[in-house]
């Protein structure tokens, strides 16, 4: 059987203010992991419509779309186009469970939720031409999952091709997040046996990985025992993890000695009546700058997330946040306009009060305000956004944070991240063009490498560097 697994492109990712290093990072792992189930005897061809064009010239027996909402238009014209030329399409993802009625009509059968327990039902009923028309899982669990066929994924497109997942879903409820949406048929947060997910990272090449788990910390027990399976395996990785997760019991020290180096935590606002009112109780009167402090002392990198447009923020918000990060000398900062994504808990209640302005998914990019806002208009989030942006990214504020770490390889690894992730454009662009990016893996671990001394920098000398590029 021939079998054609494709991720359209994200609308966002080809627009002029797309960055193709940022669509270029990770792989298609969800479709790598589907393919696990098909038969060895089944040509396979999986394709990443951000690292490649689409050839859309063969004819495939079966083929199998992700669609995420900034490409569900996309993906729907690709369906289409496969169907009418004879081949049986599938379509699953995160839109395609938020709003199966609409992915129904482009499609011979959708998905609904996890796969891992519905693509094999579907395969056997595909072999008895009996398959059909919706697949909902229900049964929750990675014991005895096949391996990721890696083998299919074109490695040297990616600047990060060592990513996995070993847990699936988040233990939280907030109510602009899809999780629920995506996991409501079933249980919400699961992990991999711990030997399973062990045995998949010594099979990766390299030193790097990225666990792009929504929570890696939040299953305490598997964490510890990960952790403590990867001690001596000499590699360094980043994840995502909570400000609770961070500030409870020694957990966090367990990851820094297994490697990790760099962690995504969710900030998104400083107003408590915001969190009350996103149901995110797990940043509740957390101390957020204690986090920052215990990650900086074990020398982990932070990237901050921060949601714009929450009904209690003012026109103060967004120089609060940028000037919160550099003080704090968070490494990299991701701003995101409020996005009510459809199935949520937040685009059910903004529609409740006829809030939601558009239902163009194109639009749905978290840099694009569609719903009615409260205190600040739309013109001025979307100013505040990007000026939040530009300002945080500015060689003083890279600097002035950068300057403000208290050991010389800490301040070092700050500037060139920082500064290498958003000041090069041109020449990501360049490596990207000439399928060289991921060369610059070598450079990215030397970035993520131990930070073991404490070199003081003293005021004085701090103050003369900021000077010069002021």
């Amino acid at each position: 059987m021939k079998v054609k697994m494709i991720l359209p492109a994200l609308k966002e990712a080809e627009t002029p203010f797309g960055r193709p290093i940022k669509y270029s990072l990770f792989p298609p792992l969800g479709l790598a992991t589907l393919a696990a189930y098909l038969s060895p005897d089944d040509e396979i061809e999986l394709q990443d419509q951000h690292v490649e064009p689409l050839n859309l010239n063969d004819e495939p027996d079966l083929v199998i779309i992700q669609v995420y909402i900034t490409n569900a238009f996309r993906a729907y014209k690709i369906a289409d186009h496969y169907r009418a030329n004879g081949s049986y399409v599938i379509l699953g993802g995160l839109h395609v469970t938020s709003l199966p009625e609409e992915a129904a009509g482009h499609a011979d059968s959708i998905f609904i939720g996890p796969g891992e327990d519905t693509f094999p039902r579907f395969l056997e009923d595909f072999k008895n031409k009996s398959p059909e028309k919706r697949y909902v899982s229900t049964i929750r669990t990675l014991k005895n999952a096949p391996p990721v066929r890696r083998d299919l994924i074109k490695r040297e497109r990616y600047l990060v091709p060592n990513s996995l997942v070993v847990t699936r879903g988040c233990p939280h409820h907030c109510d602009f997040c899809y999780k629920d949406a995506f996991f409501q048929t079933g249980k919400s947060f699961y992990t991999q046996e711990v030997d399973d997910a062990l045995a998949e990272i010594e099979r990766l090449p390299g030193k790097h990985l990225y666990f792009l788990d929504d929570h890696l910390l939040g299953n305490e027990k598997f964490a510890t025992e990960l952790f403590e399976g990867m001690n001596g395996m000499n590699r360094v990785f980043q994840s995502a993890a909570t400000v609770d997760s961070i500030l409870r019991g020694n957990l966090i020290e367990k990851a820094a000695r297994a490697g990790l180096r760099s962690v995504f935590i969710g900030f998104e606002t400083f107003s408590p009546e915001n969190l009350r009112q996103s149901n995110k109780k797990q940043n509740l009167e957390k101390d957020y700058i204690k986090a920052v402090e215990r990650l900086h002392s074990l020398g982990i990198m932070i990237n901050g997330s921060f949601v714009f447009g929450l009904d209690d923020d003012d026109r103060n918000v967004f120089e609060r946040t940028v000037e919160w990060g550099v003080k704090h000398a968070i490494t990299t900062a991701t701003y995101h306009i409020l996005t009510p994504y459809p199935g949520t808990r937040l685009f059910q209640n903004m529609e409740k009060e006829n809030r939601i302005l558009t239902k163009n998914w194109d639009l749905y990019d978290t840099r694009t305000v569609v719903y009615r806002t409260k205190n600040l208009s739309a013109q001025e989030l979307k100013n505040g956004y990007d000026q939040a942006y530009k300002e945080f990214y500015s060689w003083m504020n890279i600097f002035k944070a950068g300057l403000s770490h208290d050991s010389a390889k800490h301040c070092a690894k700050h500037l060139f991240y920082t500064g290498g992730w958003k000041k090069f454009e041109p020449l990501w662009n360049y490596i990207i063009k000439t399928k060289h990016l991921n060369r610059m893996l070598p450079v990215l671990e030397l970035l993520l490498s131990e930070i073991k001394h404490k070199e003081k920098y003293t005021e004085t000398t701090k103050k003369k560097l900021i000077w010069n590029y002021n």
